[in-house]
């Protein structure tokens, strides 16, 4: 039976953080670590990217944004360590180990694929409060850090049904992951919610991280331009790096994409594209990072399981691109479907 700390929910405003160009921090190489030698935190924040690293444009580089905003505020010195190729739990852990004996306090996983080194890292290093995205980790020194994300992934639907010329609409997943299947059921459901007769084309580029599902922006590209030869004419993804090349796709093609975690219409590496992405369904990483940065520089670090949703701007739906207020009905629509999820009269899927 899983122990869970009292739930918290915390207001942080998904569109408060803008992505940086400029690193803050380094790499860390020090891979020796006991209890004794832990520092009690004397540094600040360190954060360790998942697959794909920093230059995301969506999930890690939202993290990297949660970072820059603590060590701004705070002043102090902060680490981002980029991940390896072909990795195991035990260099995960390694890396992890390495941060806390520095000092560096809090140290935050960047995607649940660290897990189970998270978990056997804060047993060594208990005065030091580690944070984990997307995965529930026990300890008393652990926060994590999940989100609704089939909440947003609704509201990209709905938006969707409202944009398509087709009745044909595409989903893109980086790996075939409970994960991911939570954007995957709230995409559908806000479409046939919105639009019944509209199809859902699904799609995921790989069955595990380590064949590049969320790290391979030609995977992505090419399954998007599947999708567009079968009339998708709005394709979302949500595939970390690889939902560039969808982006790609869909721009080079004429047809809508959705971005991912980050409002990637506002992101410069993308700019190129910006005409062609109607909204990205937003996670809010950066404000959960800097959430729990700033609980541990109050005297306060959280732990136990911290939701983002709806409620407390966790998650949302971006609204930089002007066209859509172009399209009729979308933004009322979402705005509908938006209260409608909060005070509980839609229930939205997560499988």
């Amino acid at each position: 039976m899983r122990r869970t700390a009292n739930l918290t929910r915390i207001a942080v405003g998904v569109a408060s953080l803008a992505l940086a160009a400029t690193a803050c921090g380094g790499t860390s190489s020090d891979s020796n670590s006991s209890n004794s030698s832990e520092s009690g935190g004397d540094k600040g924040l360190a954060i360790a990217y998942d697959v794909g690293g920093k230059g995301d444009q969506s999930f890690n580089d939202a993290a990297f944004a949660g970072l820059e905003k603590a060590q701004k505020e705070f002043g102090y010195k902060t680490a981002d360590v980029e991940p390896t190729d072909n990795e195991t739990d035990a260099d995960k852990q390694q890396r992890l180990e390495s941060l806390a004996k520095q000092g560096y306090n809090p140290v935050i996983g960047i995607g649940f694929a660290y897990g189970p080194a998270l978990e056997k890292a804060a047993v060594k290093f208990p005065k030091t409060t580690f944070g984990i995205v997307d995965s529930v980790v026990e300890g008393k020194n652990v926060a994590s850090l999940v989100f609704a994300e089939q909440e947003s992934s609704y509201l990209a639907g709905v938006a969707a049904a409202k944009a398509t010329k087709t009745n044909t609409v595409g989903f893109i997943g980086g790996v075939d992951v409970p994960l991911i299947h939570k954007f995957e059921a709230g995409y559908t459901q806000g479409v046939k919610d919105t639009k019944p007769g509209v199809k859902v084309l699904s799609q995921y580029l790989t069955q595990t991280a380590a064949e590049g599902g969320f790290s391979s922006p030609d995977k992505g590209k090419a399954a998007a331009e599947g999708q567009i030869e079968k009339k998708a004419d709005v394709l979302y993804a949500a595939a970390g790096l690889s939902g560039q090349g969808v982006i790609e796709a869909a721009s080079a093609a004429g047809v809508w994409a959705i971005g991912v975690d980050s409002d990637q219409y506002k992101q410069e590496a993308l700019a190129k594209y910006k005409d062609k992405i109607l909204t990205s369904a937003l996670k809010d990483v950066g404000g959960s990072v800097y959430t729990l940065s700033k609980s541990v520089h109050d005297g306060k670090p959280l732990t136990g399981t911290q939701t983002f949703d709806l409620k407390v701007n966790g998650v949302g739906l971006a609204d930089s691109n002007p066209k859509m207020a172009e399209i009729a009905g979308l933004t009322a629509a979402v705005e509908k479907a938006k209260a409608a999820i909060i005070d509980g009269s839609i229930k939205v899927k997560t499988s």
